[in-house]
């Protein structure tokens, strides 16, 4: 679970998103990253027993940091106002399938998949829907998958027009006009904080692990 205090650190940057405040407030962003960071490699020491690809992982290799890069961005802010983490075979610049957990309040999330690959890896992923359709549609329509994540796949941006190689009428058209593969759930934030939090995520991952080990089998 994480403490109260991580939320409150994170509420009051959204407020404060700037360099003299951070600056003025060190300790209390430490103490939300350790906060973090533990529960991060309790989910890999937990998850880990269900996919082994997780379990030689730190919690270093799956968590993002929390300053931004604005070189080519509008948005100015320094800071994230939210704690993240990446957990696949590689951690999180490895650019494979894996499972996401989002701390922010009012917008906490778990979720997984395949996050906007480039067009080589995005193109596998869709030859392997097409070539093995059946297996997928029965991983993505499974009744314990849609109770989990009632929206289902989500991909974000879709492709006007089928991607190359394609038709309108293939009986996978909804997935192969996407350019990324996520599921995710959304999580009060008292969620995070309770008891219960970890079980909740390993749980949620457990429930994505045949569609994550599917998209990584492509790309491999």
């Amino acid at each position: 679970m994480l403490q109260a205090a991580t939320f409150k650190f994170l509420k009051d940057l959204k407020k404060n998103n700037n360099k003299p405040w951070f600056e003025n407030h060190k300790s209390e962003y430490q103490a939300a990253k350790e906060d973090f960071e533990e529960f991060v490699q309790q989910v890999i020491d937990q998850f880990g027993k269900t996919d082994p690809a997780i379990a030689p992982l730190q919690s270093k290799d799956c968590t993002f940091r929390i300053y931004r890069d604005v070189r080519f961005s509008k948005d100015k802010t320094p800071y994230k106002t939210n704690m993240s983490a990446f957990f696949n075979k590689g951690g999180k610049k490895l650019p494979t399938a894996g499972y996401y957990i989002h701390c922010e309040p009012g917008r906490c999330m778990i979720g997984g998949g395949l996050w906007m690959p480039m067009p080589p890896e995005l193109n596998k992923v869709r030859q392997e829907i097409d070539y093995h359709l059946p297996e997928w549609k029965k991983i993505v329509d499974k009744a314990s998958f849609r109770k989990v994540f009632p929206k289902g796949v989500e991909g974000v941006e879709l492709l006007s027009r089928p991607p190359k190689g394609y038709d309108e009428t293939h009986p996978a058209i909804e997935y192969l006009k996407m350019k990324c593969f996520i599921v995710e759930k959304d999580v009060p934030d008292a969620g995070f904080q309770s008891k219960s939090a970890l079980k909740e995520v390993v749980k949620t991952f457990g429930a994505m692990k045949d569609f994550v080990a599917f998209l990584n089998r492509g790309l491999e």
